[in-house]
């Protein structure tokens, strides 16, 4: 019968091949691997392995597979975005065919021919190893029922023990009670054997050299750098160990514990590895489904033009640059955080390819209303009715910025062509009126003047200061026309004290309102229990009101094209307007404030 140290050698047997079926098959990923720039180095790897006589790894094969295909994604997603960036429909995209993809799934296609062929190969071979050790078992057991030609059977004995050594692999399914029933019978050939003590003696001492030298290879093991490499060769040496015969009895327990003890700290390091490959796995998903619930949180955000779509594409696209950066999420859920993402994106460009597409309808419809604009722009620019004309061309370009938006290259070209021809108009125009030239700089120094007063005005505190202003802005309407050239840079100084005052006075007016407002509270509900609410209510219409005008503004601003410094007049104006009704709307907002307080109070 088996000993207890052979008892225990094989429940740790059994754990080992049960670890090493069950061992997650991305193990060989955490060994080094070489890094392939382009599809191209990929698919001559992948051709060696095919015509080559090297047997095809399955964790290689893996790695070449998700390698290739991770550059194959990356060079088709620069394709697109090249595309879109240089203004095509993203409609009309098409993915062209990919030659070294139809060539890399042939290569693979061999592979998985050569691959199954050698399983079923490696399948034979087993079923026919598994035959052969049961013939020894079977030769054994014969020579165990004559007891008395033990010692004449011996040598065929250790030929047979020499043979089961060097036949390999069987059915991993048959593999443990093969050797269970092999160790039970070779255990009761020496129980039953009468060498002589000399050459017993001698069995023994053999087989401990070889289980002692098994025992330090398992040692050195230890100090191996590659885990998985450490854990492959420890089961080999486990194989070994069992081909060997038995040791004194005295001593094997003591050889059994220096190899199970040595296997143990190999077991423990592969197990941890495993551990840390699981929790790095863990963080990535966690990383990944961080990912996936931005871009969700991005496409669920309203877009409310072509900004917001253009900025949340470089926000997705650099989320996109990120995923790639992180490893492999669990087996069970690597695939479906991916399609989870891809949905998430899909979803995004295929709502903005829509958005880009319902605008072609409205640019073409600018763009024709420009090109109209243009054509009678260009029928004034040789007219000498300078006054009349210049009405038009005025005319003309308060009607263009009127105008939505158009592509920008577009917009750029028919807003050049419209101002060509207004500037050939008034350029011929200023040629003809040069004798108006002393009239208008003596104009510039008059606006400059009441300019000069209205900063003075700006830094006084008078309680007139208002009606000061006022009359101050009239005067500088009543100055004519100044040098063209000098326009736009009176126009924006005067309009930035204007705006200083304007601001200062909003502010000072609004708060005397409010105390006036504040101080007659207390009549107004004196008038009956229902005046405050009623007057609250006129309130609220009045901050809804404003609310909304101010909306129709914004909404406004966000379609006119400020390609020039000429465009930028009547956005100054609108904001200007904008910000008065802001002012407005929050002192509305105070006065509802106040009511409500005194309610609170009368309460």
């Amino acid at each position: 019968m088996m000993d207890s140290q052979d008892n225990s050698l094989q429940q740790e047997e059994t754990k080992e091949v049960i670890q090493e079926a069950t061992a997650p098959e991305v193990v060989n990923e955490e060994e080094p691997r070489k890094v392939y720039e382009t599809k191209a180095e990929v698919l001559k790897r992948l051709q060696d392995i095919a015509h080559g006589d090297e047997t095809p790894q399955k964790d290689e094969v893996d790695y070449l597979k998700t390698a290739f295909y991770k550059l194959h994604i990356a060079e088709r997603e620069a394709k697109l975005k090249a595309y879109l960036e240089a203004g095509g429909d993203p409609e009309q995209y098409q993915i062209t065919p990919d030659e070294l993809e139809e060539h890399f799934k042939a290569e693979m296609g061999i592979i998985k021919e050569k691959r199954a062929k050698l399983f079923k190969e490696q399948e034979a071979e087993k079923q026919e190893n598994l035959t052969k050790k049961l013939a020894i078992i079977d030769k054994i057991k014969t020579m165990i029922t004559t007891p008395d030609e033990a010692n004449k059977n011996y040598q065929e004995f250790k030929t047979l023990q020499q043979q089961w050594r060097e036949i390999k692999n069987v059915p991993a399914e048959k593999a443990n009670e093969l050797w269970r029933n092999y160790q039970l019978y070779v255990e009761q050939f020496y129980d039953m054997l009468r060498l002589n003590s000399e050459a017993r003696e001698y069995d023994f001492k053999k087989n401990l050299e070889l289980k002692t030298s098994l025992c330090e290879a398992a040692e050195k093991l230890a100090d191996e750098e590659d885990v998985i490499s450490a854990f492959h060769q420890l089961q080999k040496l486990h194989q070994e160990y069992r081909e060997i015969g038995p040791v004194a009895k005295e001593q094997r327990e003591e050889i059994w514990n220096r190899f199970k003890a040595a296997s143990t700290v190999i077991n423990k390091r592969h197990q941890q590895h495993f551990e840390g490959v699981r929790a790095k796995e863990e963080d990535n998903l966690a990383r990944k489904t961080a990912l996936c619930e931005k871009v969700e949180a991005i496409a669920a955000e309203e877009n409310k033009g072509s900004g917001d779509w253009e900025k949340h594409t470089k926000e997705i696209i650099d989320i996109q640059a990120e995923w790639k950066t992180i490893g492999f999420a669990p087996q069970k859920m690597n695939v479906k955080i991916f399609e989870r993402f891809r949905a998430a994106c899909d979803d995004f460009f295929g709502r903005k390819a829509e958005y880009f597409k319902g605008l072609k309808t409205t640019f073409k419809e600018n763009a024709d209303k420009k090109r109209e604009l243009i054509e009678k722009a260009k029928a004034l620019q040789d007219s000498t009715d300078w006054k009349s004309t210049s009405d038009k061309l005025v005319a003309l370009q308060k009607e263009w910025k009127t105008i939505g938006m158009v592509p920008k290259k577009l917009g750029d070209q028919l807003w050049n062509e419209f101002l060509g021809a207004c500037n050939k108009f008034f350029e011929a125009r200023n040629a003809a009126g040069a004798g108006q030239r002393s009239e208008e700089h003596s104009n510039l120094e008059k606006k400059r003047g009441i300019i000069a007063q209205l900063k003075a005005a700006a830094e006084e505190a008078s309680d007139n200061i208002q009606e000061k202003v006022q009359s101050l802005v009239e005067e500088y309407q009543a100055v004519g026309h100044v040098p063209f050239k000098e326009k736009d840079k009176l126009y924006e100084e005067y309009h930035a004290v204007l705006d200083k005052l304007y601001k200062d006075l909003n502010i000072s007016v609004a708060k005397r309102r409010l105390n006036n407002f504040k101080q007659n509270l207390k009549q107004v509900a004196e008038r009956g229990s229902n005046a405050l609410d009623n007057e609250r209510a006129r309130l609220f219409r009045q901050y809804e009101a404003l609310k909304q005008e101010i909306q129709t503004y914004e909404n406004n601003l966000g379609f006119l094209n400020v390609s020039s410094k000429k465009g930028n007049s009547l956005i100054d104006e609108m904001n200007r307007k904008v910000q008065k009704l802001k002012d407005d709307m929050n002192l509305v907002r105070e006065k509802i404030k106040a009511i409500d307080a005194e309610n609170k109070e009368a309460e």
